[in-house]
């Protein structure tokens, strides 16, 4: 069947990253409609969507293709936000993992900018390269979001370039059109020097310095 992504729990300082459950809905419908500001060019399901965009999460995760996790803060214990290991590829020829994206997601309001998602991609990245031992981590975002993008480069991604017209977009009023996807990736060989840069990042926020 090849590599069926499952991903474990991931703890950091700041962040939890637990493999989505139907018990995090709640907390997640709070999150999403604290300030829907900077999601123009991402989908975050409103309140009374996300107990169905829990559902479709775990549908895909139960195809292999998907290992969709809640972002808890360790400070109020409560989800802040989702995440996701996607798109598994294999091309050797024993099935062991050679690339993986992380996609799918989005944080609170109050979360932003707190070093939670520094810490999230910290410990997702370091769970790809050191136990699965991937080649690659991919990252993308809709080509005209240029907050989403400085996010991405902020955790040490590098830009390879723009796909035309590669998937749905989930802007306002572009229902059933396309966008152009921005890609990113980081490579095995640049992890460690990614994952110093990421630790220190998580290490500024911890002592209360951006």
């Amino acid at each position: 069947m090849g590599f069926m992504l499952e991903g474990p729990v991931l703890e950091g300082a700041l962040v939890r990253l637990e493999p989505l459950e139907r018990r995090h809905a709640a907390e997640l419908a709070e999150a999403a409609e604290e300030d829907r500001s900077t999601y123009a060019y991402t989908w975050v399901p409103r309140g009374h969507e996300t107990a169905d965009y829990v559902e479709a999460q775990l549908a895909r995760a139960a195809t292999g293709r998907l290992a969709p996790y809640a972002q808890i803060s360790l400070a109020s214990g409560r989800a802040v936000g989702a995440t996701s290991y996607w798109e598994p590829r294999c091309w050797r020829s024993d099935d062991r993992l050679d690339a993986v994206e992380v996609g799918f997601t989005w944080l609170a309001g109050s979360a932003q900018g707190t070093g939670v998602n520094a810490e999230a991609k910290l410990l997702l990245f370091r769970h790809a390269f050191e136990q699965w031992d991937v080649s690659r981590v991919d990252l993308k975002t809709d080509a005209r979001n240029a907050r989403s993008r400085a996010a991405i480069e902020s955790v040490g991604a590098r830009f390879e370039g723009v796909l035309r017209s590669w998937s749905r977009s989930w802007a306002p009023g572009e229902d059933d059109s396309l966008r152009d996807s921005a890609i990113f990736s980081l490579t095995a060989g640049e992890w460690p020097e990614c994952e110093q840069r990421l630790t220190a990042r998580v290490a500024r926020h911890l002592s209360g310095r951006t």
